[in-house]
């Protein structure tokens, strides 16, 4: 009998070659037998042999093959006269109509070529195949994006081919000095990811960063954001967002300007920044787009929104709980009427409450976009005042849990606001054991974290902390008018700190 399951030795890493076959076509129809979309096509030249096409259906267009291979084999006179090894060389060399045409002569590459879209041509007597590309290039059409608003700005957003996001990317920088480098990311998926920087203008210890952490990735497939974020931040164990992704290729360029390295990746409709901080997630994508002092009055008050998400509920569970000479009098009074038939005590109130507001909140997300919004609103007015009708909360602790839910909405990162919700638990469950001394300690132990939180070499918690002096500090939460804005960022430690004249 076998060994049990548990107990069968792992076979990582993989082998190389992946595929230990000579380049042949009984070898190719040997790797993809079973595959119904797989074609085998062969051409025949009278008096001289016989050369064979192989290709996936659906993934190449048929018109291409026509066009790009089988009109000049047809049509050349001069590929007529030669002999038939001849001119497959001369096929290689320029003969056919199509910028790229390669060589292949390992089964691996020509593999990888067959399900990219390309078409394999075989001459006897030949060691090797000619790759022409003949892809589909089948993709959803750029479009305005869905999750960030856009009132002044460009109303393109990434989409799933990595190609047409480059291009995106090179439209709205056209500076050569914009580097793509590719690197193949997961044994089955092979997806393709591109580090994107400015160079001259990004730092290049975060770029040779960025290239080792992928490097090192090795994984079955990269089909979600999350089997690359994981292995690209530096702590997998915190809330906290790492790494900045945006659907919108000018604020993607934007962060490539200031300095940052960007990444996007085949099959993802985003791209990532890094390093990221506390202050780039709290900034809009509008920002720049408004005016500088409305922008400032906006930004101020969402840091002060930051607070209140946090806060407000443990504030609430403390003063009622253990503090109540700190609430108004007739205040004090109003909350202990209304708080006279409620059987529960004031921390399960706002944890009922809290986690009904997530509910109803994953509700919105998980269904049908058209019924979503009406059921989260619907949904979050028909529980509460039923809840409150029902005496198994107060009015104030809906009115508390109210605010602190939509103050977290102000937040333009929805993972900096998915972070803010579960430390918001977490302060209350501690205002609840010991008061205000346990929000402070909560508070304490919040900031101890995000302190000890590093992106690619760089404070969590920068410009506020890390040296970077009061002026960096000011101008993450006020800006200035943006012609008065000479320098970028020093944190990010670009070789050319000046921006403009």
């Amino acid at each position: 009998m076998g060994k049990p399951l548990e107990q069968m030795p792992p076979t990582h890493p993989r082998q190389e070659p992946r595929i230990p076959l000579s380049l042949t076509v009984d070898h190719v129809k040997e790797v993809f037998r079973d595959c119904v979309d797989f074609s085998v096509r062969q051409v025949e030249w009278p008096e001289r042999g016989t050369l064979t096409l192989c290709y996936l259906a659906g993934m190449v267009r048929l018109e291409r093959v026509n066009d790009y291979i089988l009109r000049p084999l047809a049509q050349d006179g001069r590929l007529a006269e030669l002999e038939l090894r001849e001119a497959f060389r001369r096929m290689g060399e320029g003969a056919l109509y199509n910028l790229v045409v390669s060589w292949r002569d390992t089964m691996d590459r020509a593999a990888v070529d067959l399900v990219e879209g390309c078409c394999l041509i075989f001459c006897p007597g030949e060691g090797r195949a000619l790759s022409v590309s003949v892809g589909t290039e089948e993709k959803r059409s750029i479009s305005p994006p869905e999750n960030e608003t856009v009132l002044k700005g460009s109303r393109d957003c990434f989409v799933e081919s990595l190609r047409t996001n480059t291009s995106l990317v090179r439209r709205h920088l056209k500076a050569p000095e914009l580097r793509i480098k590719e690197q193949i990311v997961g044994r089955q998926s092979l997806t393709g990811v591109d580090v994107v920087y400015l160079e001259g203008i990004a730092n290049l210890d975060t770029v040779a960063e960025m290239e080792r952490r992928l490097a090192a990735i090795d994984i079955d497939a990269v089909l979600a954001t999350g089997n690359l974020e994981e292995y690209l931040v530096d702590d997998i164990h915190t809330a906290f967002p790492l790494i900045q992704y945006t659907e919108r290729p000018d604020r993607f360029c934007g962060g490539l300007a200031e300095g940052r390295v960007g990444v996007l990746v085949d099959g993802l409709p985003l791209g990532y920044l890094a390093p990221g901080t506390v202050s780039s997630f709290l900034r809009a994508g509008q920002d720049k787009a408004s005016n500088w002092a409305v922008a400032c009055v906006i930004t101020v008050l969402r840091y002060l929104c930051v607070a209140v998400t946090l806060l407000l509920p443990a504030l609430y569970i403390a003063m009622a709980t253990f503090h109540q000479e700190m609430i108004p009098t007739r205040l004090a009074l109003s909350m202990i009427a209304a708080k006279q038939n409620v059987p529960f005590q004031t921390v399960f109130e706002v944890l009922i409450m809290l986690a009904a507001f997530e509910v109803l909140q994953e509700a919105g997300m998980r269904l049908p976009r058209s019924i979503g919004q009406t059921v989260s609103i619907l949904g979050g007015l028909v529980v509460g005042q039923a809840a409150v009708e029902a005496k198994i909360v107060s009015p104030a602790v809906l009115i508390a849990v109210a605010i602190a839910g939509t103050a977290g909405y102000t937040m333009p990162s929805q993972e900096m606001a998915g972070a803010l919700r579960l430390w918001r638990f977490g302060l209350a469950v501690l205002a609840s054991a010991a008061g205000l001394f346990g929000v402070m300690g909560g508070v304490g132990l919040l900031i101890y974290h995000l302190a000890g939180i590093e992106s690619f070499g760089l404070p969590y918690l920068a410009p506020f902390a890390g040296g970077m002096g009061a002026d960096a500090a000011g101008r993450a939460v006020l800006r200035l008018p943006l012609p008065l804005i000479k320098l970028r960022e020093r944190m990010l430690r670009p070789p050319n700190r000046r921006k403009q004249g």
